[in-house]
């Protein structure tokens, strides 16, 4: 009988061998883009529960549709104060942020 060899591991063993630990410059890189796509998806996400086309939404806080797409595909990074209108004013709701040490 043949033994099956596994090779599989976690999402932090792969990004501790391919990016290196936390702290180092190539797995912060990972983890600041991971977190501006998450920013981005959890954006459309909003704006499609409200119903709302990106070009709705832009006029409402004061943007362009272009820059409300780029966010959302994880091209351009949002600002604190964008987000904060798109949050507010876009969608009626309001930003809480958090430190965690």
């Amino acid at each position: 009988m043949k033994t099956i060899k596994n090779n599989t591991s976690t999402l932090e063993q792969f990004k501790d061998k391919n990016y290196g630990k936390p702290g180092t410059l190539k797995r912060d890189e990972l983890e600041a883009g991971y977190e501006n796509f998450k920013i981005g998806a959890m954006l459309l996400d909003a704006r499609l529960e409200k119903g709302l086309t990106q070009e709705q939404l832009a006029k409402k806080v004061g943007t362009t549709k272009s820059y409300i797409s780029k966010i959302e595909n994880n091209i351009k990074e949002v600002r604190l104060s964008t987000l904060q209108k798109i949050i507010e004013l876009g969608f009626g709701g309001h930003l809480e942020l958090s430190i965690k040490l």
